[in-house]
C-alpha cells in the first residue's frame, strides 16, 4: 500500500471515531435526542366535578333532578367524562342511582358501575355525591421554534414528534385510552367478523340476476 493511501485510510478512520464521540451522552432530551423515539408525549390530565343531591324516600325530586341537569348544562357533560355516584355507608338509595341513571341517558351516556374518586368532604346522610370525571390530553413543549438546526446526523429535531403525538390528543375521544386501551372482548370479536362472513356467504350475488329488459326506442 502506498503511503498516500495509507495516510487517507487514516484520516477516514479518525473522522469516524471522532463523529461517535460527538454522540451526545446521558438522558434523552427533546434537545439532545439522538434516537428514534419521541420525546414529546401526550400527558393525560384529571379533574373532578363534584355535586351533592338530596334523597327522600322515593329516590330524587323533581327539582333537584332539575338542579343536577342544569349542573350536567353547566359542566358541558359530554362523551370521555365519566359519571360515577359515591354514597354514604348505609344510606345507599337504589331508586337515587335510578333516577341519576335516567337522567345521564338523556345525554346519551351511562352511569358507571366503578367507584367513585376519593373526593375531600364528607358525604352527609340523606344525600348522594354525583361526580363527573374528565380527562384531557395534551403535549407539553409543542412547537419548539428554538431549535437552531440539526447539527449532527445523530440528533433529531427538537419537534420531533410534536405533530402526530399532538393531534393524537387533540382528537381521542377519551383520553384515557392513551393511558390504558380498551380491554379487548373475544366473544364481540368474534360475532363481528362471524357477521360479515355470514353476509358473503347468504346474499345472492348480484351478477346471478338476468339483464333488465330496456327499451331502446325513445319514450318507451
Amino acid at each position: 500500500m502506498s503511503r498516500f493511501n495509507t495516510l487517507a485510510a487514516v484520516s477516514v478512520l479518525g473522522l469516524a471515531v471522532a463523529g461517535c464521540s460527538a454522540q451526545p451522552q446521558g438522558a434523552l432530551t427533546p434537545a439532545v435526542n439522538y434516537s428514534l423515539y419521541s420525546l414529546h408525549q401526550p400527558v393525560v390530565e384529571h379533574i373532578n366535578f363534584v355535586f351533592d343531591v338530596p334523597v327522600g324516600g322515593q329516590g330524587i325530586s323533581r327539582p333537584d333532578l332539575d338542579r343536577l341537569a342544569a349542573w350536567f348544562d353547566s359542566i358541558d357533560l359530554d362523551y370521555g367524562d365519566r359519571l360515577t355516584i359515591d354514597e354514604p355507608r348505609g344510606y345507599e338509595s337504589a331508586a337515587a342511582r335510578q333516577d341519576v341513571a335516567a337522567l345521564v341517558a338523556r345525554y346519551g351516556m351511562l352511569l358507571s358501575d366503578e367507584a367513585a374518586p376519593v373526593i375531600e368532604g364528607e358525604i352527609e346522610p340523606g344525600t348522594i355525591r354525583v361526580v363527573a370525571s374528565r380527562s384531557a390530553a395534551r403535549v407539553a413543549g409543542c412547537p419548539n421554534w428554538n431549535d437552531p438546526g440539526v447539527e449532527s446526523p445523530v440528533r433529531t429535531g427538537v419537534n420531533y414528534g410534536c405533530s402526530v403525538n399532538s393531534n393524537l390528543a387533540a382528537m381521542i375521544a377519551n383520553p384515557d385510552d392513551l393511558v390504558q386501551g380498551r380491554v379487548g372482548n373475544g366473544m364481540g370479536n368474534a360475532a363481528t367478523a362471524g357477521r360479515a362472513i355470514r353476509v358473503y356467504r347468504e346474499r345472492q350475488p348480484t351478477g346471478t340476476q338476468p339483464l333488465p329488459n330496456v327499451s331502446t326506442r325513445s319514450g318507451q
